[in-house]
């Protein structure tokens, strides 16, 4: 039988790390699927490490990866596909937001059917606030058009086959985002759809400012289309120029040339605008690029639960 791994990356989810695996547990043990279960503690403050230290002693199919600090998300699930040995591997949150029934049904679909990558999509977003899903369609909107990555209603809850798993886990670059590097890398995919339930305990740990900067890292990691607009308002507003030059001159030789002193700083404040505005996109752009050649790594595991450390070494 295929082995399945599951990877849960937690952060401060003391409350949810039992209730977790004692769903994974029974999901699993009821449809006969063998499987290990691979907790990621991103650095968490609470006593996230030592619920899963507890889990590990009672089910030897538990495992868990301690980090020596936060890393992120992207760090987290990165590390669990690197330490899966699962014949095929599902990503899923601690919170039980991702409904461990439904890893079955992605299992069943992987197993029967000539399919590397089967991809879990929202029949609709739950209970958000109408903040959040307002940022959530405006973010996947431009990702769609700049990006040409479709990812409405998607989120980390996949299941991907150890081919897939591989070709992630060889990846070089540093900056990832593996919602959008699972569907980049192509492969055979078949989607399904579930109802996101409430969480089972504690809140969201996403603030406005991180899903900001996740959003800013995303787009960047996938398209150049912010270099691309700076050109464009560039070409712009140099035709903006021509015209108002030749209005100028035409005022000029008719007579009705005027002192224009308000035009000259409005003009001054747009150009500057203009060029701070080019100078920060190539600035963030630098800055990526200064992240990824100083090739540190995506994370440090401090601990396991065999009591082992280790750094990721993404490419030997």
């Amino acid at each position: 039988m295929a082995l399945l791994s599951l990877v849960v990356p937690a952060f401060n989810e003391q409350e949810n790390v039992a209730a977790a695996a004692a769903a994974v547990k029974e999901r699993m043990k009821a449809a006969g699927i063998a499987y290990e279960l691979i907790f990621v503690d991103d650095g968490s403050s609470d006593g996230t490490w030592g619920c899963i230290q507890e889990e590990a002693d009672k089910d030897p199919a538990v495992r868990g990866l301690r980090f020596s600090r936060n890393f992120g998300k992207e760090g987290a699930i990165f590390a669990g596909l690197r330490a899966a040995k699962g014949d095929c591997v599902a990503v899923m949150d601690c919170d039980l937001q991702h409904p461990p029934e439904t890893v079955v049904e992605m299992y069943r679909i992987w197993e029967k059917n000539d399919v590397d990558v089967v991809e879990a999509r929202k029949s609709s977003r739950g209970k958000e606030n109408f903040l959040y899903k307002g940022f959530s369609k405006l973010f996947y909107g431009l990702l769609k058009a700049v990006g040409k990555i479709d990812l409405e209603n998607c989120s980390d809850f996949k299941l991907m086959s150890r081919e897939v798993v591989d070709a992630l886990n060889a990846m070089p670059e540093r900056q990832t985002f593996f919602r959008a590097l699972s569907s980049w890398v192509g492969y055979r995919t078949a989607i399904v759809y579930f109802e996101v339930p409430p969480r089972n305990a504690g809140t969201s740990k996403w603030s406005v400012g991180q899903l900001f900067r996740y959003a800013m890292r995303s787009i960047s990691s996938f398209s150049t289309a912010p270099m691309q607009a700076v050109t464009i308002c560039g070409f712009l507003f140099f035709i903006f120029a021509v015209i108002l030059g030749v209005q100028t001159l035409v005022s000029k030789l008719i007579g009705h040339a005027e002192a224009g002193f308000p035009t000259v700083i409005l003009l001054l404040l747009l150009i500057g605008s203009i060029i701070m505005f080019s100078l920060g996109v190539i600035g963030y752009y630098i800055a990526r690029i200064y992240d990824e050649v100083k090739f540190r790594p995506r994370y440090i595991i401090q601990e396991t639960t065999d009591g082992k450390g280790q750094k990721d070494i993404t490419k030997d």
